[in-house]
């Protein structure tokens, strides 16, 4: 029976998603390039054998288009008899990718196969490809939604509502993810991911968006993100407790993830870091788009034959606290087997390359906590979410 498993992860640092950011110079293309190239040399694997290339990118605009993933693979130095797609199932994209690559190589469409992602926020900002005055969504979802729908930092306001989410509790949650990310840094966990990149005469080697010193006390001195007197008047609930401290920040970066079967990977010589397991996407409500993460985690447990507490860590990508915390909430999940080496608060969410990131970081986190089973999530802006349970190997 054909497996999918993972042999090699590797992605850039994640650079502040501005001019001045550690990356900003890197051309989105060359980004995932680094990427892919990464996995490729460590693997030592023919280029010439890989079947397909998937990326995930939300912003397909500007540098970002024209299915930017063939361009990344072709900057690599991969053949160009290897093809390559670009996806975007937004916040989701590279998780998304890693399931479509996984899902081919299962199905035997692909025996050796790149899954990966890419956002240069810094370069092709949020919402670029919905210029001013463009409706993406049409009349029928217009009718279908009379009251309207919100933007992401509405919907995390009105889960932190619905949840009965304190400031202080959102605040303390981005404080330890900070203090989890710099441990993790110094400890050294995220060596075997990271692949250095030179950029002009520096070697980024470290996730520029970490900051160690960040406390409860200096998170509460700032202003609510999100406010808005017309949602106020709408949503008399929303305390206005969601701000740039609790929320990720915009980044830059890139992430590659190679699958196999383990029948090719022993054939290769290499040893499968972890087994793609079980699968699970599901639509949730658009207008809290950010709960998806619940269901999915019921479902893909379901498909696994597997209860929560078989799961030994957990990857719950860090859009908003609120949106961990609801989850957590819901799941009972424990706390200190969340996102154990920090989260986007503090790594930072460079929105296509975040699945990608996030499964880099819970493969080779499985090893270092002695864990067989492991969880991965993420919300995703439209309502939906993705997860996937890997099992060591």
């Amino acid at each position: 029976m054909r497996d999918a498993v993972i042999v090699e992860v590797a992605r850039t640092p994640i650079g502040k998603g501005k001019p001045g950011g550690a990356l900003h110079q890197v051309h989105p293309v060359d980004l995932l390039a680094h990427a892919i190239r990464a996995v490729v040399e460590r693997t030592g694997i023919a280029p010439d054998s890989i079947d397909d290339v998937i990326g995930g990118c939300v912003d397909q605009v500007g540098e970002q288009a024209q299915n930017t993933t063939r361009w990344a693979a072709l900057s690599a130095g991969l053949p160009e008899s290897v093809p390559a797609t670009t996806v975007d199932r937004q916040c989701g994209s590279g998780q998304q990718a890693v399931h479509f690559a996984a899902q081919g190589v299962l199905a035997g469409a692909y025996d050796t196969v790149i899954a990966c992602g890419v956002e240069s926020m810094s370069r092709v900002p949020m919402w670029s490809n919905v210029p001013p005055g463009t409706d993406p969504f049409g009349p029928g979802v217009a009718a279908r939604y009379a009251d309207g729908l919100v933007p992401q930092g509405i919907s995390a306001e009105l889960i932190a509502a619905k949840w009965s989410l304190s400031r202080q509790e959102m605040d303390a949650y981005a404080v330890e993810s900070h203090r989890r990310a710099a441990r993790a840094t110094a400890d050294g966990a995220f060596t075997d991911e990271i692949a250095a990149i030179r950029v002009a005469d520096d070697l980024v080697r470290h996730d520029e968006s970490i900051r160690p010193g960040t406390t409860p006390e200096v998170l509460s001195g700032l202003k609510p993100a999100y406010y808005d007197p017309a949602m106020a008047e709408r949503y008399p609930q929303i305390d206005w407790s969601v701000t740039a401290g609790n929320s990720c920040p915009v980044n830059d970066g890139a992430s590659a993830v190679l699958i196999t079967t383990s029948e090719n990977a022993a054939r290769l010589g290499l040893r499968p870091k972890a087994r793609l397991h079980s699968f699970a996407v599901i639509g949730s409500d658009p207008l809290l788009m950010l709960t998806g993460i619940i269901p999915a985690t019921e479902k893909v447990l379901r498909r696994a034959g597997l209860h929560l507490d078989d799961i030994d860590l957990f990857e719950v990508n860090e859009a908003f606290a609120a949106v961990v915390l609801a989850w957590i909430r819901e799941t009972g999940a424990d706390p200190a087997k969340v996102n154990v080496h920090g989260g986007a608060i503090a790594l930072g969410h460079p929105l296509g390359a975040s699945g990608a990131r996030l499964m880099s970081t819970l493969v080779n986190a499985m090893p270092r906590h002695g864990a067989r089973y492991a969880l991965q999530t993420m919300c995703e802006g439209g309502g939906m979410a993705n997860a996937v349970i890997l099992e060591a190997l």
